[in-house]
């Protein structure tokens, strides 16, 4: 006797994980292109900040600490945004071919994601409310640090708000799309194909 095993049949993929991977993938792109910004105007920034530093009487070293400080957070802001967008891109293929370990794994992310975009969002704020003020009883360091404040375009502040609150948002959205229950079904592990028996051949007459 010999067993013929039914094709599986491919699991129809709800439109909340689609919807869902399709945001991630969104998200992932728009730190690139946030990246890309930021390092394109990081060399303004810190053109126009040891143009004013200059009047403030600083020394030279605390001028290139700063300046240092401005570039390497830039830097550093490019680089997150490139592993996470690969990070992104990754578990929204993984949540698009119905692997529960990619759909844990966004959880987790989104659960970082929505933090850090909170926290984000309260720093710009209060940038954004307040001066700088290393030591108020230095007059030069305090006059340093807010020509670095100043030496931002007036938009910057706004866009990583804008982003920040963006960012909370769709980590939140993600999240709630996977765990409705029209996503659950497509990510249960698939019983094996039934097998059913082949009659065997004939006798030879």
């Amino acid at each position: 006797m010999s067993d013929v095993s039914i094709p599986q049949q491919s699991r129809p993929r709800p439109a909340t994980v689609t919807a869902a991977a399709a945001l991630m993938i969104f998200m992932g792109v728009a730190g690139l292109v946030s990246a890309v910004v930021t390092l394109a105007g990081i060399s303004g920034v810190v053109d126009r900040f040891r143009e004013a530093a200059g009047r403030t009487g600083a020394s030279q070293n605390d001028i290139d600490g700063l300046a240092g400080f401005a570039w390497g957070t830039a830097i550093a802001t490019a680089v997150l945004a490139v592993l996470l967008a690969v990070v992104l891109i990754v578990l929204a293929l993984g949540n698009l071919r119905g692997r529960n370990g990619a759909r844990i794994a966004t959880w987790v992310v989104s659960a970082l994601g929505l933090l850090c975009g909170c926290c984000g969002l309260l720093a710009v704020i209060s940038q954004s409310a307040l001066s700088w003020n290393i030591n108020a009883d230095d007059q030069v360091a305090e006059d340093l640090t807010q020509a670095l404040t100043d030496a931002y375009p007036g938009w910057w502040i706004g866009l990583n708000g804008g982003l920040s609150a963006a960012q909370a948002l769709g980590y939140l959205v993600v999240a709630l799309l996977l765990v409705l229950p029209a996503s659950h079904p497509y990510f249960r592990a698939t019983p094996p194909a039934p097998v059913v028996p082949q009659p065997p051949p004939p006798p030879p007459r």
